[in-house]
Protein backbone atom coordinates (compact mmCIF):
# COMPACT_ATOMS: atom_id res chain seq x y z
CA UNK A 1 0.00 0.00 0.00
CA UNK A 2 1.30 3.45 -0.93
CA UNK A 3 1.38 6.43 1.38
CA UNK A 4 0.98 9.99 0.17
CA UNK A 5 3.01 12.07 2.59
CA UNK A 6 3.56 15.80 2.75
CA UNK A 7 6.53 17.12 4.72
CA UNK A 8 6.48 20.89 5.35
CA UNK A 9 9.71 22.82 5.97
CA UNK A 10 10.26 26.32 7.35
CA UNK A 11 12.70 27.19 4.56
CA UNK A 12 12.27 27.29 0.77
CA UNK A 13 15.16 24.79 0.34
CA UNK A 14 14.21 22.25 3.01
CA UNK A 15 12.15 20.06 0.69
CA UNK A 16 14.94 19.70 -1.89
CA UNK A 17 17.50 18.76 0.75
CA UNK A 18 15.19 16.13 2.24
CA UNK A 19 14.32 14.70 -1.18
CA UNK A 20 18.03 14.02 -1.71
CA UNK A 21 18.09 12.02 1.54
CA UNK A 22 14.94 10.08 0.55
CA UNK A 23 16.44 9.31 -2.87
CA UNK A 24 19.54 7.94 -1.15
CA UNK A 25 17.36 5.77 1.13
CA UNK A 26 15.55 4.54 -1.97
CA UNK A 27 18.82 3.57 -3.66
CA UNK A 28 19.66 1.58 -0.53
CA UNK A 29 16.22 -0.08 -0.73
CA UNK A 30 15.13 1.30 2.64
CA UNK A 31 12.04 2.92 1.09
CA UNK A 32 10.31 2.63 -2.27
CA UNK A 33 10.00 6.12 -3.73
CA UNK A 34 7.24 5.84 -6.32
CA UNK A 35 6.92 9.53 -7.09
CA UNK A 36 7.69 12.92 -5.61
CA UNK A 37 7.13 16.61 -6.14
CA UNK A 38 8.38 19.76 -4.46
CA UNK A 39 6.64 23.03 -3.72
CA UNK A 40 9.02 25.86 -2.85
CA UNK A 41 7.70 29.29 -1.93
CA UNK A 42 10.52 31.87 -1.71
CA UNK A 43 10.00 35.03 0.37
CA UNK A 44 8.57 37.91 -1.62
CA UNK A 45 6.93 35.73 -4.27
CA UNK A 46 3.16 35.75 -4.86
CA UNK A 47 2.93 32.04 -5.53
CA UNK A 48 5.00 28.90 -5.04
CA UNK A 49 7.19 27.13 -7.58
CA UNK A 50 6.44 23.46 -8.19
CA UNK A 51 8.65 20.70 -9.52
CA UNK A 52 7.84 17.06 -10.22
CA UNK A 53 10.66 14.59 -9.76
CA UNK A 54 11.36 14.10 -13.47
CA UNK A 55 13.48 10.98 -13.09
CA UNK A 56 10.53 8.92 -11.81
CA UNK A 57 9.22 6.53 -14.45
CA UNK A 58 7.51 3.20 -14.49
CA UNK A 59 4.48 1.68 -12.86
CA UNK A 60 4.67 3.61 -9.61
CA UNK A 61 5.00 7.11 -11.02
CA UNK A 62 1.93 9.28 -11.40
CA UNK A 63 1.43 11.58 -14.36
CA UNK A 64 2.32 15.23 -14.28
CA UNK A 65 -1.43 15.85 -14.55
CA UNK A 66 -1.91 14.48 -11.03
CA UNK A 67 0.62 16.83 -9.46
CA UNK A 68 -0.58 19.77 -11.57
CA UNK A 69 -4.21 19.29 -10.57
CA UNK A 70 -3.38 18.67 -6.91
CA UNK A 71 -1.21 21.79 -6.69
CA UNK A 72 -3.86 23.77 -8.58
CA UNK A 73 -6.51 22.65 -6.14
CA UNK A 74 -4.34 23.53 -3.14
CA UNK A 75 -2.74 26.79 -4.27
CA UNK A 76 -4.68 28.31 -7.19
CA UNK A 77 -8.25 28.21 -5.91
CA UNK A 78 -7.48 30.72 -3.13
CA UNK A 79 -5.75 33.02 -5.65
CA UNK A 80 -8.32 32.96 -8.47
CA UNK A 81 -11.41 32.53 -6.32
CA UNK A 82 -14.84 31.58 -7.56
CA UNK A 83 -14.16 31.39 -11.31
CA UNK A 84 -11.55 28.69 -10.96
CA UNK A 85 -13.19 27.47 -7.76
CA UNK A 86 -16.29 26.18 -9.52
CA UNK A 87 -14.28 24.14 -12.02
CA UNK A 88 -11.93 22.91 -9.32
CA UNK A 89 -14.89 21.87 -7.16
CA UNK A 90 -15.65 19.05 -9.56
CA UNK A 91 -12.00 18.07 -9.53
CA UNK A 92 -11.99 18.00 -5.73
CA UNK A 93 -14.62 15.27 -5.87
CA UNK A 94 -12.24 13.11 -7.91
CA UNK A 95 -9.49 13.55 -5.35
CA UNK A 96 -11.87 12.63 -2.52
CA UNK A 97 -12.48 9.34 -4.33
CA UNK A 98 -8.78 8.57 -4.00
CA UNK A 99 -8.38 9.53 -0.36
CA UNK A 100 -7.31 13.16 -0.70
CA UNK A 101 -10.09 14.95 1.14
CA UNK A 102 -10.95 18.58 1.78
CA UNK A 103 -9.31 18.55 5.23
CA UNK A 104 -6.02 17.37 3.69
CA UNK A 105 -6.17 20.10 1.03
CA UNK A 106 -7.04 22.84 3.56
CA UNK A 107 -4.30 21.68 5.92
CA UNK A 108 -1.62 21.80 3.22
CA UNK A 109 -2.93 25.14 1.93
CA UNK A 110 -2.77 26.73 5.39
CA UNK A 111 0.69 25.42 6.25
CA UNK A 112 2.64 25.78 2.99
CA UNK A 113 3.05 29.54 2.80
CA UNK A 114 5.58 32.14 1.68
CA UNK A 115 9.07 31.31 2.99
CA UNK A 116 8.41 27.57 3.28
CA UNK A 117 8.60 24.45 1.14
CA UNK A 118 6.91 21.07 1.03
CA UNK A 119 7.90 17.65 -0.17
CA UNK A 120 5.08 15.50 -1.55
CA UNK A 121 6.02 11.82 -1.55
CA UNK A 122 4.26 8.70 -2.81
CA UNK A 123 6.11 5.87 -1.05
CA UNK A 124 5.76 2.31 0.15
CA UNK A 125 7.78 -0.43 1.82
CA UNK A 126 9.63 1.87 4.20
CA UNK A 127 12.01 0.48 6.80
CA UNK A 128 10.61 2.94 9.33
CA UNK A 129 13.45 2.96 11.88
CA UNK A 130 16.06 3.58 9.14
CA UNK A 131 14.00 6.36 7.55
CA UNK A 132 13.42 8.00 10.94
CA UNK A 133 17.14 7.79 11.73
CA UNK A 134 18.05 9.44 8.42
CA UNK A 135 15.60 12.30 9.01
CA UNK A 136 16.17 12.80 12.75
CA UNK A 137 18.17 16.04 12.41
CA UNK A 138 15.79 17.66 9.93
CA UNK A 139 13.04 19.92 11.22
CA UNK A 140 9.73 19.42 9.43
CA UNK A 141 6.04 19.09 10.03
CA UNK A 142 4.37 15.90 8.87
CA UNK A 143 1.03 16.04 7.06
CA UNK A 144 0.04 12.55 5.89
CA UNK A 145 -2.84 10.99 4.01
CA UNK A 146 -2.58 7.23 4.01
CA UNK A 147 -4.16 5.71 0.95
CA UNK A 148 -6.00 2.41 1.14
CA UNK A 149 -5.18 -0.16 -1.54
CA UNK A 150 -8.49 0.67 -3.24
CA UNK A 151 -7.75 4.42 -3.19
CA UNK A 152 -4.24 3.83 -4.50
CA UNK A 153 -5.61 1.72 -7.38
CA UNK A 154 -8.18 4.42 -8.25
CA UNK A 155 -5.47 7.08 -8.22
CA UNK A 156 -3.26 5.12 -10.58
CA UNK A 157 -6.17 4.25 -12.85
CA UNK A 158 -7.28 7.86 -13.05
CA UNK A 159 -3.91 9.43 -13.81
CA UNK A 160 -1.95 6.70 -15.59
CA UNK A 161 -4.78 6.26 -18.13
CA UNK A 162 -4.88 10.01 -18.66
CA UNK A 163 -1.15 10.13 -19.39
CA UNK A 164 -1.33 7.15 -21.77
CA UNK A 165 -4.20 8.78 -23.69
CA UNK A 166 -2.20 12.00 -24.01
CA UNK A 167 0.78 10.10 -25.42
CA UNK A 168 -1.38 8.32 -28.03
CA UNK A 169 -3.42 11.36 -29.13
CA UNK A 170 -2.15 12.94 -32.36
CA UNK A 171 -1.05 16.55 -32.19
CA UNK A 172 -3.70 19.01 -33.33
Amino acid sequence: MATLTVLKFDTPGGAQHTLEIIEDLSKRQLITLQDAAIVSWPMGKKKPKTQQLSSMTGVGALSGAFWGMLFGLIFLVPIFGMVVGAAMGALAGSFTDVGINDDFIKSVRSKVTEGTSALFLLTSDAVHDKVQEALKDIEFELIASNLSKEEEDKLREMFVEEEEEAEVSPAA
